[in-house]
């Protein structure tokens, strides 16, 4: 939910801010940068102190950021919530994402379990622009909002209670920076890097994508409508991730052919988005969110699943933290580059920035399965 939030709320966000597409991609960046950041130390706070005063504090700080971009007016305030946001979301998603290939197939399948872990993470993604679709043509933009910060706060008592395996290797920051001196840490960043690019563009920019394409085709719909279906692109995006992350997750050798699996879905990727800049009408629309989020599925756990089977349990955390951190790299570059070339242009002419990027993810997921 937190990694699509700006992008659930961006038809409406950019109009009360009174903000470009340029700016709207500095709000994106800011919000990564953050992440980057958090996700480097709570990574190494889960090696050292445990996975439930992350997990809490994750549950928390979030909805408290939610409920903060949800007053906001200004573009600093939305920028003060982003950063904030940044180091709720790596909380959370740090904490889930080292605990799911503890917990599930007993820690013996860490692709095929980050796979089924994941789902989850495709039911945020679809919550978010379904749930403002919905509210906003019932209630203020406050409102809406604010909803999202409830639910994301509910669950901290779950985290409270909750028993976690124990996770006590000691690191300290410096000896999880060493870790970059492994080559599989460090390739299986770069993979992280081109595919969070491509998914983080997908995710903020969808919307709008849709909305251009809407417009041309049916010039005469109201506003309010054509925001609805470009929001609802998001929707159709998470429930093909959801299919395709619980397929991966029934390949028993997944985590040994992992990487031809991200080299495919790269290489799919690449001929959607060169489909997308050419798309027209709405359904084309709709067919081509629906293949990238099939395509989207594997990439992002099977790296995480691949990687964690070259490393031991007890440092999960920090390993994580760092290929992240250096992934979401391509999270405040290139969003932010498609909304640059954007002014002036449109957001379907600029998709063109992530061929490149599909090409440097199809070789980088080949080394990693070499190493």
């Amino acid at each position: 939910m937190c990694l699509t939030l700006l992008g659930s709320i961006s038809v409406k966000l950019m109009p009360r801010l009174k903000i470009d597409k340029g700016k709207f991609g500095s709000l994106i960046s800011t919000f990564m940068f953050s992440c980057l950041v958090a996700s480097l130390i709570m990574g190494v706070v889960i090696d050292k102190i445990g996975y439930k005063p992350v997990a809490v504090f994750g549950f928390a700080a979030t909805a408290l950021c939610i409920l903060l971009l949800a007053q906001g007016k200004t573009f600093v305030m939305a920028a003060v919530a982003c950063i904030l946001l940044g180091f709720g979301a790596m909380a959370l998603n740090t904490a889930g994402n080292t605990l799911i290939p503890v917990v599930l197939f007993e820690g013996q399948n860490p692709a095929a379990a980050s796979n089924l872990g994941n789902v989850s993470t495709c039911l945020g993604l679809f919550l978010s622009p379904m749930l403002v679709s919905l509210l906003l043509k019932r209630t203020s933009y406050e409102k809406t909002v604010s909803v999202l910060g409830l639910i994301v706060l509910a669950p901290v008592i779950l985290a409270i209670l909750a028993i976690y395996p124990q996770s006590q290797a000691g690191f300290a920051f410096s000896d999880a920076l060493a870790l970059l001196a492994k080559p599989a840490v460090l390739v299986s960043a770069l993979v992280l890097f081109c595919y969070i690019a491509l998914e983080s563009s997908f995710c903020n920019w969808l919307p709008a994508f849709g909305k251009e394409v809407i417009s041309q085709e049916k010039s005469d719909v109201e506003a309010a409508s054509v925001d609805a279906s470009a929001q609802r692109l998001l929707s159709i995006l998470a429930i093909a991730m959801m299919v395709g992350r619980l397929g991966a997750s029934q390949i028993p050798k997944i985590t040994e052919y992992g990487s031809w699996v991200v080299a495919a879905a790269a290489l799919v990727t690449g001929l959607i988005v060169l489909a997308m800049m050419a798309a027209k009408t709405t359904r084309t629309a709709q067919v081509l969110a629906a293949l990238a989020g099939l395509a989207f599925a594997p990439c992002f756990p099977t790296t995480i699943g691949v990687t964690f089977a070259k490393f031991s349990p007890e440092i999960y955390g920090s390993v994580f933290g760092i290929i992240f951190a250096i992934g979401l790299l391509g999270a405040v570059i290139v969003p932010k580059a498609i909304g640059n070339l954007a002014k002036g242009s449109s957001i379907q002419k600029s998709l063109k920035l992530l061929l490149p990027i599909c090409v440097a993810l199809i070789i980088l997921a080949l080394v990693l399965g070499r190493i």
